[in-house]
């Protein structure tokens, strides 16, 4: 699973979440050979959407819902799609509905993506946003927007799109790495880039995953990923994340446990399913 497939969910609830620090470092190992876009594998994930916890002043008291992954090797592009539902309940029996629907299309070469999003709320649209960007030798470029609104914006160098900062972050986690700063354009957002950082823990080697035993054979690390309004100073800690999540992204780009952090509550998607989809030329 891509990141940014999951930036979906922090737009309706958006808060201002701490952060974690992962793991002591690990013993030191033989190199592992960078990871090309090539090693992200076509496949479905089904994941459940419950509860992880609420603080008391949340007034949440249950989560639930599905979310469904989808990424496909177009040969020269990658073409996800991410839809989910999720009902959250209060104390008083409430219940908020919402929904989202994102598709992305997005060069092998890093270059362009094709993105629209549409959120429900309720059963009824509450936004959408579409477009497509393209970024230059220095990862800087432009975003067209369709929608909310026809508009362009600025893209700054050193911007990543959603699946080439997958791969960055696997490859920062097999090189020992701790850190991994940067912008990234996925399309969810009328405002543009937004600035990430991520928490990598030490590489892991193969170990068995009883509800997805394909991955077994593969190596991983937990990450946890925090971002911020485009705009945002992060000089000193000045800023806080909107939004954060931590997940366990395995080598081929499968996650199978996450943790969406909304502040005031965290839900948690679990993979209760994983299908290898066709692809590739």
């Amino acid at each position: 699973m891509r990141f940014s497939a999951l930036f979906a969910l922090a737009l309706i609830l958006p808060t201002t979440p701490g952060f974690t620090q992962g793991a002591k470092d690990a013993p030191a190992a033989a190199p592992l050979a960078p990871l090309t876009a090539r090693a992200l594998a076509s496949h479905r994930g089904i994941y459940e959407l419950t509860l992880d916890r609420a603080r008391e002043n949340a007034g949440i008291v249950e989560v639930s819902g599905a979310m469904l992954y989808e990424l496909i090797d177009a040969c020269e592009s990658w073409a996800s799609r991410q839809r989910f539902t999720m009902t959250l309940r209060n104390r008083e029996g409430t219940e908020l509905e919402t929904g989202s629907d994102y598709a992305t299309l997005e060069s092998m070469d890093g270059r362009n993506l094709r993105f629209s999003l549409t959120q429900v709320t309720q059963g009824a649209v509450s936004s959408r946003v579409a477009g497509q960007a393209e970024l230059g030798a220095d990862s800087s470029g432009v975003a067209r927007y369709s929608e909310p609104e026809a508009k362009e914006l600025p893209i700054p160098p050193g911007t990543l799109l959603p699946n080439t900062h997958t791969i960055a972050a696997l490859n920062a986690a097999r090189a020992g790495q701790r850190l991994l700063v940067a912008p990234i354009f996925d399309g969810t957002s009328a405002d543009g880039a937004q600035q990430t950082t991520t928490f990598l823990s030490p590489w892991q080697g193969p170990q068995p995953i009883a509800e997805a035993p394909s991955l077994s054979a593969l190596g991983s690390s937990r990450m946890r990923i925090a971002f911020f309004e485009p705009g945002a100073d992060q000089a000193g800690g000045a800023s806080t994340p909107s939004y954060e999540v931590s997940l366990r992204y395995f080598e081929n780009g499968v996650a199978d446990d996450m943790i969406m952090d909304f502040g005031d509550f965290t839900v948690r998607a679990k993979l209760v399913r994983l299908e290898d989809a066709p692809g590739g030329c």
